[in-house]
């Protein structure tokens, strides 16, 4: 088994098991009030033959790869380790490689349990788009029940789903241990040669979301367009830039979304970015609240509005702020008309051979209409 360390950001993050929380407490140093801790195991190791032979895990959905966004589902995990090829992640893991390489679940399970040290451990698949902390929470709980050897997420259809589950250590342990002596290996074996040896408890996925795999590329595809669908595409905008920013924090997208609202309206289309993010430097810069400031700023926003209604002129060069970007600029934005009639007169004049451009005010007339005459009504075809 070989692992790969990371030198200044060259190849994957690498993390020590025995690292400390941010808290400054290691896993093992956890207080009685916190969630139990646990570690989670992502075999990520498969040869991906149904998408071509492609790096799955890197596989990019919703601009973040598959691999990243089922590591950002249990940031909280004490020690992450990925068993596969070495790949860049965004958050610190272990890396470690399952014997023979590409020897299936079971073995990934094996390699991955000689980095893990804490009571509970948490399996996932890396090809898992929509997995979230609500369900790694609710497959925690329920490994936590008495009598449970750990839990597994059942999908709609009434499917175990082994990969997308939270183990017991001890128990895992014994029961890897017990098919490694009858079998003589772990590679090639299928997984139900462990789950049927283990009380598990059953999680429901009635929605079939964090159970949804991409295993081909019309997976891929559905899961690409879920992301943009009307309702969730924000939160998944959001989620996706806070991780490329590497900030964590919450977004309050309405409160955003109404100061965005209110300076477009109120100042210029221009000033809705520029102000959001403003607010957004101000937080981070005097540590306050992102809602309390977009408050501020927003009556900002209404009272220049409620100055431009009682002003004319005022309106007037609001107006144009909003068509050329520049407050006030109402020279540009005459420029900018008159380069739009140019171009429409120029369009005219070549649009179905209407001929050239004629007189001042019948831009691309033909000569019946430059006269005066009407022209011949053209019989419908």
């Amino acid at each position: 088994m070989t692992d790969h360390q990371t030198a200044h950001g060259q190849g994957p993050h690498e993390q020590d098991p025995h690292d400390q929380d941010p808290g400054g407490r290691r896993p093992d140093e956890q207080s009685p009030g916190d969630q139990r801790p646990y570690d989670v195991i992502v075999p990520a190791g498969g040869a991906a033959r149904r998408l071509g032979g492609v790096d799955k895990p890197a596989v990019s959905v919703g601009g973040r790869p598959l691999l990243d966004r089922v590591l950002d589902a249990c940031a909280d995990a004490a020690t992450a380790v990925v068993v596969g090829p070495a790949r860049r992640t965004a958050r610190p893991v272990v890396h470690a490689r399952e014997e023979p390489p590409g020897g299936g679940p079971l073995a990934a399970l094996g390699a991955g349990l000689q980095h893990s040290t804490a009571p509970v451990v948490l399996v996932l698949s890396a090809d898992l788009p929509f997995l979230t902390g609500a369900t790694v929470r609710a497959l925690l709980a329920a490994a936590a029940e008495d009598g449970a050897d750990g839990a597994l997420l059942r999908d709609a259809e009434g499917r175990d789903q082994p990969l997308v589950a939270a183990y017991r250590a001890e128990p895992l342990r014994r029961a890897l241990g017990d098919v490694r002596a009858e079998r003589g290996a772990l590679a090639g074996l299928p997984l139900r040669a462990l789950t049927e040896r283990l009380a598990l408890r059953r999680v429901p996925d009635p929605t079939a979301a964090a159970s949804f795999d991409c295993d081909t590329w019309e997976d891929i595809g559905a899961a690409r367009a879920r992301i943009r669908e009307h309702g969730t595409v924000l939160d998944e905008w959001i989620t996706a830039a806070k991780a490329e920013l590497g900030i964590e924090l919450d977004v309050d997208t309405a409160a955003l979304l109404d100061l965005a609202r209110d300076a477009a309206h109120g100042v210029a289309r221009p000033a809705a970015p520029l102000t959001t993010f403003l607010v957004g430097y101000a937080a981070g810069q005097q540590g306050r609240d992102v809602s309390y400031l977009a408050e501020k700023a927003a009556a900002l926003a209404n009272r220049w509005a409620a100055e431009a209604a009682e002003d004319p002129g005022a309106a007037e060069n609001t107006e144009a702020a909003g068509s050329t970007g520049v407050a006030g600029s109402t020279g540009a934005a005459e420029k900018i008309e008159a380069a739009e009639n140019a171009g429409a007169a120029e369009g005219t004049g070549k649009a179905g051979g209407a001929g050239s451009t004629g007189p001042a005010g019948k831009t691309g007339a033909t000569p019946e209409a430059a006269s005066g005459d009407e022209p011949e009504a053209k019989p419908a075809e």
